[in-house]
């Protein structure tokens, strides 16, 4: 049976039993926010505040900008339930700044629900105001007919669309059947004294499977959802053994020109022994297109570099897309790398003919996951219709990459 989650805001009484206040002191009821917009002119940005424990505690909450009085819609993180976001729709002018207020409620406020994360049992399908953005396939994904079944995958995503309704991704493709959207795998690893190819899974060695769903949400200016995966060694005997657990944190916001989403992934070792990634030109957070995009002389890569797959494999941009036609229209996505990445800006991998890319920080060179060193990556994903902007998506990750600074006035 399909179900529909809640906005957040609805549930949020379990925070209020786990973080309390003092017996003597008295818990705020306000508090005032001031958003900084730095050396950049600030619109449509995504942005967040962590909640001091008194605000985190109380069942609702609501926010007003104080030079207008217009209230604003907000949201708190599933995964977090004392972060605060909401989205700065208005133009901040470069080096000026905004007030908001927050202030408890009794009631919820925040009604409107326009991002939604559904659950059928087979994959989380996420809608911004009814359109389709993507889906997270949870239920194991069995290749097509007469395909060896080894090439069968959960945990990624497919389709990603545009606003218009353009599917950018595949799974299963001909010339390359274990790619699927958006997927995380390595290639050329050594565990245990054995080498285990979690990308290609032609070989046998590994794969990587979802595992669960540990939290959804949907609400009024995000839908949210965060995933177990697992990473396998096939060739340990006669069971497979997980080497890396990996978490899957996405957030789809309430745009609708375009679709914005936030990834972030954290791995760590699932026993006690390291995990080493030997150096290799890709393996990773990939993408992969549409077979459209085949042979198409329409599609190509932009990097933030100006470089296409001519000549940007294994450069170092903060952002890349990927784009072509889609039924005759352009269309693409832009994926823009967070600073806090490990050796950020990471290489990519861009295939000089296929629609197909990864950020691959082995490029440049061994490196080592350990039990207490989990590897924490952030990209987000901009889903657009129309040819790239190289402008519009350089503000995007400065945006992202160097958000405005907000801070607590009071």
């Amino acid at each position: 049976m399909k179900r529909t989650s809640q906005c957040f805001f609805t549930g949020i009484a379990l925070a209020g039993m786990l973080i309390g206040t003092t017996a003597h002191a008295r818990p705020r009821t306000t508090m005032l926010v001031e958003v900084q917009a730095g050396t950049s002119e600030r619109r449509d940005v995504p942005l967040s505040v962590t909640l001091p424990e008194d605000l985190a505690a109380a069942k609702f909450l609501w926010m007003q900008r104080i030079d207008s009085g217009k209230a604003i819609a907000m949201q708190r993180s599933v995964s977090d339930p004392t972060q605060l976001v909401w989205i700065m729709r208005d133009r901040l002018p470069a080096r000026q700044a905004r007030r908001y207020r927050i202030t408890t409620s009794e009631f919820d406020r925040n009604h409107e629900t326009h991002v939604t994360v559904e659950d059928d049992g087979a994959a989380l399908t996420v809608h911004v105001r009814g359109k389709s953005v993507l889906a997270y396939h949870t239920a194991v994904v069995t290749p097509p007919s007469g395909v060896d079944p080894i090439f069968q995958r959960s945990g990624f995503i497919h389709p990603l669309q545009t606003p218009g309704g353009h599917v950018l991704t595949e799974a299963f493709p001909e010339d390359h059947l274990h790619q699927h959207g958006i997927f995380n795998a390595w290639v050329k690893t050594t565990f245990d004294g054995r080498e285990v190819d979690f990308w290609n899974q032609k070989g046998g060695t590994g794969t990587v499977e979802h595992a669960d769903v540990s939290s959804l949400a949907s609400g009024p200016v995000f839908g949210e959802f965060t995933a177990k995966l697992r990473h396998l060694d096939l060739s340990a005997g006669d069971e497979p053994l997980a080497v890396l657990e990996e978490t899957w944190t996405v957030r789809v916001y309430d745009f609708e020109d375009r679709f914005v989403i936030d990834l972030e992934s954290q791995q760590q070792c699932a026993t006690d022994k390291p995990l080493t990634l030997h150096e290799y030109h890709y393996g990773g957070m990939a993408f992969r297109g549409t077979s459209e995009w085949l042979g198409q002389a329409e599609s190509d890569f932009l990097t933030s570099e100006g470089q296409s797959r001519a000549d940007g494999n294994h450069s170092r941009p903060l952002w890349t897309d990927a784009f072509g036609l889609v039924s005759g229209s352009p269309c693409g996505v832009a994926v823009l790398q967070h600073p806090s990445n490990f050796r950020f800006p990471a290489p990519v991998r861009l295939h000089p003919q296929k629609p197909y890319f990864v950020h691959t920080p082995v490029a440049l060179g061994e490196m080592v996951i350990e039990q207490e060193q989990p590897l924490i990556s952030r990209f987000r994903y901009i889903a657009h219709d129309g040819p790239p902007d190289a402008r519009l998506i350089t503000t995007a990750w400065s945006d992202y990459a160097e958000a405005p600074v907000v801070k607590i006035i009071e």
